[in-house]
């Protein structure tokens, strides 16, 4: 008990926390093959590639695909969705290197929509850790599958998870991060200012009106965080770090000949809480926010 304590308390003062071993190689290994199951039967909409024809395009056709991309993310919240990494496509949209190496994330509902995801995600040792944070009706928001690929991974920049996912009151978010392979400062480890999350939330990201071109929008700015606070949080694989939904972290680009797989995602304790309706992801009829318990 008391060690469940002290972990409690070092979360709050914090506001993030490593549990080592949380999942066994076994577990890790048994998610690896079935993403690469999923990756091997993906099917790429066109609009998703970076195509750029041989002529300039005009206004109206920037517009459209412009239109194209934003509505692609902004209907993923229900749906499993493949987004890549820079530079992975020539100017036809042919894979400049193995699709399976070009895969930046999927996401946004592995743990609605795939049994094996469903069923990490839905465990009883996430169920125990939730319950110990002292959530009553946490339900599941979104997932991700994240792949930090050798070489060209791209850095996440610094952020709150609240900038994107925003709850009235504050407080209600919480990620779940769980490492599939070991984690480095080389292999684009995640960073964080260790107490940052008691100071709220100045930046969101929002829906625009219907019939906005953009669809979404930033409203305010971050502070300026002083980047000699960032502690480095290398962890070896099947370790869980749960991540305070407005505790500022970040990553690096992956330097390394190693990837770095991760499966990630985000439950909201329900009761009592407004999911914003300005939020990028919503619920739909389709898929309700599932409740973790079960």
């Amino acid at each position: 008990m008391r060690g469940v304590e002290a972990s409690q308390n070092k979360f709050q003062e914090d506001g993030f926390l490593v549990l080592e071993g949380f999942l066994s190689a076994e577990e890790c290994v048994a998610l690896q093959q079935r993403i690469g199951q999923i990756v091997a039967e993906m099917d790429v909409p066109p609009h998703c590639r970076a195509e750029f024809p041989p002529r300039i395009l005009n206004k109206a056709e920037e517009q459209q695909k412009t239109q194209d991309n934003t509505e692609y993310f902004l209907s993923s919240g229900d749906k499993i969705r493949f987004f890549f990494e820079k530079g992975v496509f020539d100017e036809k949209g042919n894979f400049l290197v193995p699709p399976e190496k070009s895969i930046n994330k999927i996401d946004h509902a592995l743990h609605a929509h795939d049994p094996v995801f469903k069923g990490a995600t839905h465990s009883s040792k996430v169920q125990a850790v939730a319950r110990s944070l002292g959530f009553h009706m946490p339900v599941v928001v979104q997932s991700m599958y994240i792949f930090k690929q050798p070489r060209i991974g791209g850095k996440v920049p610094a952020h709150q998870d609240a900038t994107f996912l925003y709850t009235e009151p504050l407080g209600r978010l919480l990620g779940l991060w769980i490492a599939l392979e070991d984690t480095t400062v080389e292999n684009g480890c995640l960073w964080f200012i260790p107490g940052s999350h008691t100071s709220g939330v100045s930046r969101r990201m929002v829906r625009t009106p219907a019939g906005s071109m953009t669809g979404i929008s930033i409203r305010g700015s971050d502070p300026a965080w002083d980047n000699s606070l960032y502690v480095p949080t290398e962890v070896g694989r099947g370790s869980l770090i749960l991540i305070h939904g407005e505790v500022v972290h970040k990553s690096e680009q992956n330097l390394s000949d190693r990837s770095r797989h991760v499966y990630t995602f985000h439950l909201m304790e329900a009761s009592g809480t407004v999911w914003s309706p300005e939020n990028w992801l919503q619920p739909t009829a389709e898929l309700p926010f599932p409740p973790l318990y079960t």
